[in-house]
């Protein structure tokens, strides 16, 4: 029997409205970020729309992945 453990990266982002745009309108549909422990990880970019404010997206993340790398939930601490 496999266990899946969940997997936790956490990260900053500093992304304008305008920047998020491209992404909103399909040009781009990933974001790649740099965790804080040096590890490259990508995911949807349409998971960051609920945090998408008038100045952008701001803030520090935890993104969860589930045992076969999928994802699980993006929070914003």
């Amino acid at each position: 029997m496999t266990t899946q453990t969940k997997k936790q990266f956490y990260f900053r982002l500093q992304i304008s409205q305008q920047q998020y745009l491209q992404y909103y309108q399909g040009s781009a549909n990933t974001v790649q970020v740099v965790s804080e422990c040096g590890q490259k990880v990508k995911f949807p970019a349409i998971r960051l729309r609920p945090f998408l404010t008038h100045n952008g997206i701001h803030g520090r993340f935890c993104l969860t992945i589930d045992g076969n790398n999928r994802f699980t939930n993006l929070q914003k601490l």
